[in-house]
């Protein structure tokens, strides 16, 4: 499937975002505050459409309200990994990556608000002769 925004290397601004298992790639280029996912799948989804709860999208949009841009830049980013919550920090922490790309003076306000720390959360192994990550087979006496 054909992309739909044409990213100049000339306007945009890369930022690269991670959260548990999902990768984002994100692109932000002036505009009026749209936002494009494109998923594993190739299709491409208006960010509402495609995150659906609205507590998703304020996470995109964090970045954006921290330093003031909100409906400045318009997004396009591809995410693989993981379920949609975590795609969606991993999308707001691609953003926050471009925006200091973008504009180096605002690292001070993504930093404080903590968007420039990943969070490193992930998965703990399942250990072998373990049910799980922690969980122990019951121990029989006899």
């Amino acid at each position: 499937m054909e992309k739909t925004v044409k990213i100049d290397p000339k306007n945009s601004f890369y930022g690269t975002g991670r959260r548990k298992e999902s990768i984002a790639r994100v692109w932000i280029f002036p505009g009026e505050g749209k936002v494009k996912v494109r998923s594993t799948s190739g299709k491409e989804w208006d960010a509402r459409d495609y995150f659906e709860r609205d507590i998703l999208m304020a996470k995109i949009n964090h970045p954006f309200v921290v330093t003031e841009t909100l409906g400045k830049f318009d997004v396009y980013a591809t995410v693989k990994g993981s379920g949609k919550p975590a795609q969606a920090e991993a999308v707001m922490y691609g953003i926050a990556k471009a925006l200091e790309a973008y504009n180096p003076s605002l690292r001070p306000a993504l930093k404080a608000a903590g968007l420039m720390t990943r969070d490193a959360r992930v998965k703990e192994r399942k250990k072998y002769n373990q049910m799980g990550a922690r969980a122990k087979y019951r121990w029989s006496k006899r």
